[in-house]
Parts: C-alpha cells; sequence; structure tokens
C-alpha cells in the first residue's frame, strides 16, 4: 500500500517553484507496545475522560488554550484552520547553509522528498545535484500535524536514491542550555602522548559504518520474552554483564586497549560486544 504523503506543496527557491510531496522515512510502527491490563483478570484496562465533576462525553470535549493557572479559553478546530499558514502550502527557503553549520542536536525527524511530475523531477534533480556539490542545506519553515515545523532540505547520501531529503529541526527554544547539566564538567589537560594514542586506537578501528549490522536488541528480547511467556517454556536468561578491568592509568588503558584491537572491515552486532575497560 501506497505511503501517504506527510505534506503536499510546493518548495519555493527565489523565483523557482517546485511542487512536491513529502513522505515520512521513519517507521515508527517497529516498536515494542505494552497496554496496561488487570493483573487480576488480565483484561485492558481503559481510560474514561473524566473533569471534577465526573465524565466528559466525547462530543463535548474541545480543544482549550491555558492562558493563565487553570483559565482556558476555548478554541474551535475551524479556527485552527482559518488560521491559513503559508507554509502550510509553500515552503520559502529563507537560507541556505553549510551541512556542517548544523549542530546534530537539531536534527529531529527525516522525510523523503519526491516530486509530484516528471517537469518537477527535472528541477528537483538539478537542487539535488547543486546542494550535494556545494555540501549546503536549504533552510525554511512547513506547517503540518498542528504547528510550524523548522526544515532543512538536502541531498540524500546515497548517490543512487533519488528526490531529496529533508530532516526536521528543533527550534532554539527546544533545546536545552548545555549548563543544565554540564555546569559541573571541567576541562582536563590532555598531553601529545595520549591524544596520540586516542587517535591511533581510533585509526584501528576505523571501518565504513553498516547499518544493517545493527538491529533493536530491545525488542527482539521482549518479543522472545513473551514468546517463552505464552509457551510455558524457562523464561530467557538474562546476558552477563561485561566483565571491567580495574585500571588507574588511562595511558595503560589505552594501550591495553590497542593491543587486543584489531583493523576490521565491518562489523558483527554479535561479535562486537568487546570487554571495557574502566578508567
Amino acid at each position: 500500500m501506497p505511503t501517504r504523503p506527510t505534506w503536499s506543496g510546493s518548495i519555493q527557491i527565489s523565483l523557482v517553484s517546485i511542487s512536491v510531496n513529502i513522505f515520512p522515512a521513519t517507521n515508527p510502527g517497529r516498536q515494542v507496545e505494552f497496554h496496561q491490563i488487570d493483573r487480576k483478570t488480565h483484561k485492558r484496562v481503559h481510560h474514561q475522560n473524566v473533569d471534577e465533576s465526573g465524565e466528559v462525553e466525547k462530543a463535548d470535549i474541545v480543544k482549550g488554550f491555558e492562558y493563565a493557572k487553570d483559565k482556558y479559553i476555548e478554541i474551535d478546530p475551524d479556527e485552527l484552520k482559518a488560521l491559513r499558514l503559508p507554509t502550510a502550502t509553500t515552503m520559502q527557503i529563507k537560507q541556505f547553509v553549510k551541512a556542517d553549520e548544523i549542530s546534530s542536536a537539531l536534527y529531529d525527524r527525516p522525510y523523503f522528498v519526491a516530486p509530484k511530475d516528471e517537469v518537477q523531477a527535472k528541477a528537483l534533480s538539478i537542487m539535488r545535484k547543486a546542494l550535494d556539490q556545494t555540501d549546503t542545506l536549504g533552510i525554511g519553515e512547513i506547517a503540518f500535524s498542528g504547528r510550524e515545523h523548522l526544515v532543512a532540505i538536502g541531498a540524500p547520501l546515497d548517490p543512487k536514491q533519488k528526490g531529496l531529503m529533508l530532516y526536521m529541526l528543533r527550534y532554539a527554544d527546544e533545546l536545552r542550555d548545555p549548563k543544565s547539566s554540564l555546569s559541573g564538567v571541567k576541562e582536563a589537560s590532555v598531553d601529545s602522548d595520549e591524544l596520540s594514542l586516542a587517535k591511533q586506537l581510533i585509526a584501528k578501528s576505523l571501518s565504513k559504518f553498516d547499518l544493517s549490522a545493527y538491529q533493536n536488541d530491545y525488542e527482539a528480547a521482549v518479543k522472545k520474552l513473551v514468546e517463552a511467556k505464552r509457551k510455558g517454556r524457562p523464561l530467557p536468561e538474562p546476558e552477563p554483564t561485561p566483565a571491567k578491568n580495574k585500571v588507574v592509568n588511562i595511558m595503560d588503558a589505552l594501550r591495553n586497549s590497542l593491543a587486543e584491537s584489531k583493523p576490521k572491515t565491518s562489523v558483527s552486532k554479535k561479535t562486537s560486544r568487546r570487554k571495557t575497560v574502566a578508567v
């Protein structure tokens, strides 16, 4: 079944307009989900809509914005639709930036950008090659799912992939100040020998990234647990915690790591769990 587009409209770059459809690039359905059940009856627990007076009928539930403590103004869905933000149908590219200027902390969710027809495909191909060869991203905003989103469009990393990639970005006020968590971290001095050993360790373990070598171990473990309980089998044994060697000197830890590490061209999920060294 074809995926329905998340957003349909046009990308506006100066006087150039490209009609596109934007599709989700992730599969949120691949997650372990649990329901709340009654321990005694094993029946699912359902939640009711209630206020201070009791149960509220679904037809009587409306959206409300809290403008002061416990004070709400009612908002009708038709009033929200009437806002008609330009970004609901047009993504105006406001600027181009070098890709390395966007902090990885700003990236949220990826989307595929596809042209609506062959004419648009030509324009999109031109933009894909231009963005790729200049290593740049186009920054703009689009509105869907009840809010406006800051986004970046760029060329796919895979040259065989058609279309463009769109990345939803976080606004500045969505990021916490690093000082709230890192204010107590002190910058430690690093000498040239320590840095050289660390670089050697990285170089010796450097390999091409293979996404297929990684999988959701938690999801697989939960499925094994469910299957064992369903069939009355013994529960899976927990994996042993990797042993940690007590090493006081960071130089010794780096040297030991270099001694046991081997050059690799690929990563195996099952064999990549090597013994860690506590420092």
